[in-house]
């Protein structure tokens, strides 16, 4: 799996004009699946995300996780992030990840994070054209790869 992180002020997803998500502070979260992805790597990725301390404590630093603000999520998927452009100017997406196979563990990420925020996830719409908005704040941005996670 990979993810993008973004600690936003707020943000929002539309489908077709509907809202589908929207958060105030918290994390927006670009995932990535692809087929070679574990419960393993559901798991260790939610911990991870739920417990970075990414947010500004009263001195200014990064010391507060989102648990410790209590702030919200916005999950949305995003297959891009594993296109291959080695070679051409036309991206791969060979490796993301069977649409069944990952519509499921999107689906299994909301539910863990659920689990371990206390509250529901906001959430895009698997498969959509999806217009996003968001108030970076920072802007504090991180990218994780579950395949790297001994560097982390």
């Amino acid at each position: 799996m990979r993810i993008i992180i973004q600690r936003v002020s707020s943000a929002d997803c539309k489908v077709n004009g509907e809202t589908t998500g929207k958060i105030n502070k918290g994390l927006l979260l670009f995932l990535g699946v692809e087929n070679r992805d574990t419960q393993e790597d559901l798991d260790w990725l939610a911990k991870k995300i739920v417990n970075l301390r990414i947010f500004s404590d009263e001195q200014g630093k990064m010391n507060k996780s989102l648990l410790d603000i209590e702030g919200d999520i916005l999950l949305i998927s995003q297959f891009t992030l594993f296109a291959l452009t080695k070679k051409g100017n036309r991206p791969s997406f060979i490796r993301a990840g069977a649409p069944d196979f990952a519509k499921d563990m999107y689906l299994k990420m909301s539910k863990a994070l659920e689990k371990l925020l206390g509250k529901k996830v906001k959430r895009g719409t698997f498969g959509a054209d999806m217009k996003i908005n968001a108030n970076n704040d920072g802007p504090v941005s991180l990218i994780m790869d579950t395949k790297d996670r001994d560097n982390f």
